[in-house]
């Protein structure tokens, strides 16, 4: 069984700054890519970045400049760091990676984080 489990959501004035994490965690034989996706209300889920292993990353337009995606292989974690938020960024953030696992080798999902942006 693999869980990501992400953190560090919360609500945040335009403008600021909020740094997610997500932890992939269980019978984890190898993490592949993991990416950052956000769903706002009424709207589709949407790429918001993605790293490689090795540290090759790609980015929405949207938040180019302002948000950093990075990771730490030996933890099994994948960071958002985002800056200058708008209250277009507002919605429910998932991290996504492709896990191998003792079982199988598939695309997990986290739970989701709420990120909200508003005075």
């Amino acid at each position: 069984q693999v869980q990501l489990v992400e953190s560090g959501g919360g609500l945040v004035q335009p403008g600021g700054s909020l740094r997610l994490s997500c932890a992939a965690s269980g019978s984890i034989v190898s993490v592949g890519a993991m990416g950052w996706y956000r769903q706002a209300p009424g709207k589709e889920r949407e790429l918001v970045a993605t790293i490689t292993t090795g540290g090759n990353t790609n980015y929405a337009d949207s938040v180019k400049g302002r948000f950093t995606i990075s990771r730490d292989n030996a933890k099994n974690t994948v960071y958002l760091q985002m800056n200058s938020l708008t209250p277009e960024d507002t919605a429910v953030y998932f991290c996504n990676s492709w896990v191998t696992s003792t079982r199988n080798a598939r695309t997990y999902w986290g739970q989701g984080t709420q990120v909200t942006v508003s005075s």
